[in-house]
């Protein structure tokens, strides 16, 4: 799954830890997503949506090849 968090993030200036800890979820999980090792929960996904006020589908792009 494509998503363009990396760039949300920076643009507001965060590291991935003060984003992981505004979520609630380690560094590590911020990094494996932004990198397209691992597709966050409904949870976390709601909870990006929601930090970066837009909806999940404006973060998250499903590969057309999945």
């Amino acid at each position: 799954m494509k998503n363009d968090l990396t760039e949300r993030r920076e643009d507001e200036g965060l590291s991935q830890g003060e984003l992981a800890e505004a979520l609630g979820v380690t560094r590590q999980t911020i990094n494996a997503i932004e990198r397209n090792r691992y597709n966050p929960s409904l949870e976390l996904a709601f909870k990006l949506a929601d930090h970066f006020d837009c909806s999940i589908e404006e973060i998250f792009e499903p590969n057309q090849d999945e």
